[in-house]
């Protein structure tokens, strides 16, 4: 028996006063022909209350408490790009280039409006990375992901660093280890803390990463890659936003033996890949990022197909609905759950998959509030042992399921081992 474990990233939504959600308004035919056939039910990925980044999400729905294993998102960026931090020495960041005033500050897109293509950024990266610090005690290292996203790496030639520092992004809010959406945030760059003032070794991390920003704010101001934007009208990348600081690994039981079964992945995003890594999963990889949906979702299916031949879990992550529920655009993320459906999804039915298939979300991105929520997640599950509900696949059917309701995404497997294997 295998299992295909589909998340589709940021897909869950906030029923409106009609009770509608993307989900329900997507015209999914194959996504729903699956649903009908399977049970329905909804999870909290950290609990009740808890808007969560993806990367503690992923954690969860894979088996793990956050709350005892997570040790900050960037080492698992980091990781997911093939840089192991030295631990006490370096902390990382998730980064994003950004668009400031650089007089006051105030940001003005926290994503360059979604505009900056991944070589831009590769550029941009060249000339901030390897800056020197405090004086030649330490330095950075940048490396460029995915369009505006990045790695920041801090580090000191001697001492030792922290990664119980806050965020300079005022979208995102440390609580302990785990970084949290916050509604409506302030729009001006914060100032890097540690969260003990008394903590050494995060108060020169704090001053190092600060010391970084107000560099690379200097340094990006007057790159010709900006102002050759500026001329077209593009918003220029100007500052870089650094959040979730680590500086180590999460130290967990590998998931093969905490499961007992052989899990891969087939993940686009590096946290993904660094937290399949980390965990010691079999890791399939795709290349297709900014090609025609077709193309990337195929790829998608196709690296899935080759790791169910040597797993018995395969974790497949697919980015579209988030992004445009961060923006906001309800229609877009509806036509970005409509492309799993039609690229990824129909391409499974007609491969005459017999195995059993679990979907869910990692978390809730509502369009209408442009950020992570804390709202419940709907998780669908088809196997041969498992009772049709007979529902389609959205929030307010999986409030109706058999499955019914794990209070914590890290539940999730417990259960669905005993109804598949």
């Amino acid at each position: 028996m295998k299992l295909l474990f589909l998340v589709l990233d940021g897909a869950a939504d906030r029923p409106n006063e009609k009770g509608e959600t993307p989900l329900s308004m997507a015209k999914k035919p194959n996504l729903d022909s699956l649903a009908v056939q399977g049970a329905l039910g909804y999870h909290y990925p950290l609990g009740v209350g808890r808007a969560p980044e993806s990367d503690a999400a992923v954690l969860s729905i894979l088996g793990y408490d956050p709350d005892k294993y997570y040790t900050g998102r960037g080492p698992l960026e980091a990781l997911g790009v093939g840089y192991r931090v030295k631990e006490g020495h370096e902390v990382a960041f998730r980064a994003n280039f950004a668009t400031i005033n650089p007089e006051t500050r105030v940001i003005l897109d926290r994503r360059v409006g979604r505009s900056l293509e991944s070589w831009e950024a590769q550029e941009l990266a060249k000339a901030v990375d390897g800056i020197e610090l405090g004086g030649g005690l330490g330095y950075a290292r940048v490396i460029a992901t995915i369009g505006h996203r990045a790695v920041v790496i801090i580090g000191v030639k001697s001492g030792r660093l922290s990664g119980d520092v806050t965020n300079n992004d005022p979208a995102y809010v440390r609580v302990g280890k785990v970084s949290v959406a916050v509604p409506n945030p302030d729009n001006r760059l914060a100032q890097i803390r540690p969260l003990n003032p008394q903590d050494e070794a995060a108060s020169l991390t704090a001053k190092l990463a600060n010391e970084f920003v107000d560099k690379v704010i200097n340094i990006l101001k007057d790159h010709p890659l900006n102002k050759e934007r500026a001329k077209k009208g593009l918003l220029q990348a100007n500052v870089i936003l650094v959040r979730d600081a680590g500086d180590s690994l999460p130290k967990v039981t590998p998931i093969n033996q905490l499961h007992g079964l052989k899990f891969g992945a087939v993940a686009e995003m590096p946290v993904e890949r660094g937290i399949a890594r980390a965990l010691g999963m079999d890791v399939e990889e795709v290349k297709l990022y900014n090609a025609p949906k077709d193309e990337v979702l195929g790829e998608r299916f196709e690296a899935t197909m080759k790791l169910l031949e040597r797993v018995d879990v395969a974790y497949v992550h697919l980015k579209g609905p988030d992004e445009p529920g961060h923006d906001g655009d309800l229609k877009g993320k509806v036509k970005a759950i409509e492309d799993i459906d039609e690229y990824y999804v129909a391409r499974l039915i007609k491969s005459n998959w017999g195995d059993s298939i679990l979907v869910t979300s990692d978390h809730a991105t509502p369009w209408a509030l442009k950020a992570h929520s804390d709202d419940p997640v709907p998780i669908m599950l088809k196997s041969r042992k498992v009772k049709a509900d007979g529902l389609t696949l959205n929030e307010i059917n999986a409030s109706k399921g058999s499955l019914g309701k794990f209070e914590h995404g890290w539940l999730i497997m417990g259960r669905i081992k005993e109804l598949v294997f």
